[in-house]
């Protein structure tokens, strides 16, 4: 192991059934002489559950000046998202601990937290680096964030009719959407809601991207599968000037005289995986494939 680590925790509000499966990470690094510091989200209701451990280092974002190692998100798949965001251009290694039920992305269960951790200080472990889809638009709507491991999102608002997503690949035009909407996910997003929409699953590292309909009028829509080199640009109507957009966790009221396109990111997100439980293994599970209810 070596003589220095430093580890940044990142989780989300928790109740007394997690607390001690969180005190068991911060327990063992304790133990392990490992530098530990916790994100300004997390910071409260972590030093309200470890009083013990209140004069931990806080971080708002994390800089190349951190020196950071590994970070920790501790939850389930959203809080993950939200730790891809923290880490964003420094690729800093990513290990989801699992809180909660099984995750396509926190796929490190409770009851292998001791040996997850040790195989992360031993440096047994490997890197699946996922690509993000960036955002690129006339204004800086989602500020120096404006990424995603998962999809980009276009939604009209709550109250609004049915949008008209105009939608471009490489500047050649493609179709109209008249939907409530339309996503561009990723491989990784493609279990997620462009899922629940019936769009199709894509093996972590294909090289595509998905753009699937939300709710489309036209029933003869379908998603289509495009290569992740390709540049995808939107023009929206609708009877209501207010639409929104969001970048997994992130979203932002816009309206239409925003010019968007979206674009494979220029660096990635890299999740520490373990040999116990592959992608397939993964889907199984989450999906319930092979499950015989009469059983």
């Amino acid at each position: 192991m070596p003589n220095s680590v430093k580890i940044a925790l990142h989780g989300k509000v928790f109740n007394e059934e997690v607390k001690p499966h969180i005190k068991r990470v911060v327990d063992f690094f304790k133990t392990s002489d490992v530098e530990l510091i916790v994100s300004q989200l997390f910071a409260k209701k972590f030093t309200e559950s470890f009083p013990e451990y209140a004069n931990f280092e806080v971080f708002k974002k994390l800089s190349p000046e951190d020196n950071v190692d590994y970070l920790i998100s501790l939850g389930g798949d959203g809080t993950l998202l939200e730790a891809v965001n923290y880490v964003g251009e420094l690729e800093t290694p990513i290990l989801g601990i699992n809180t909660g039920r099984l995750g396509f992305l926190a796929t490190t269960p409770k009851d292998k937290i001791n040996k997850a951790l040790s195989d992360l200080l031993n440096k047994n472990y490997k890197i699946d680096s996922r690509a993000l889809i960036y955002l690129e638009t006339n204004s800086k709507v989602f500020g120096e964030k404006p990424f995603a491991l998962n999809e980009i999102a276009i939604l009209k608002t709550d109250s609004s009719s049915m949008i008209t997503v105009h939608t471009y690949v490489d500047g050649e035009y493609l179709n109209s959407y008249w939907a409530d909407g339309l996503i561009v996910a990723t491989p990784t997003g493609s279990t997620g809601y462009s899922l629940s929409c019936g769009g199709p699953i894509i093996l972590p590292h294909s090289n595509n991207f998905v753009i699937t309909p939300v709710s489309a009028h036209n029933l003869n829509v379908r998603p289509l599968i495009v290569s992740d080199q390709s540049v995808i640009s939107f023009k929206i109507e609708g009877r209501s000037n207010k639409f929104l957009v969001s970048l997994d966790s992130k979203s932002h009221s816009v309206d239409s005289s925003i010019k968007m396109s979206v674009r494979k990111g220029d660096f990635k997100a890299k999740l520490i995986t373990f040999d116990q439980l592959n992608y397939f293994d993964t889907l199984r599970q989450k999906l319930n494939w092979g499950l015989d209810l009469r059983n």
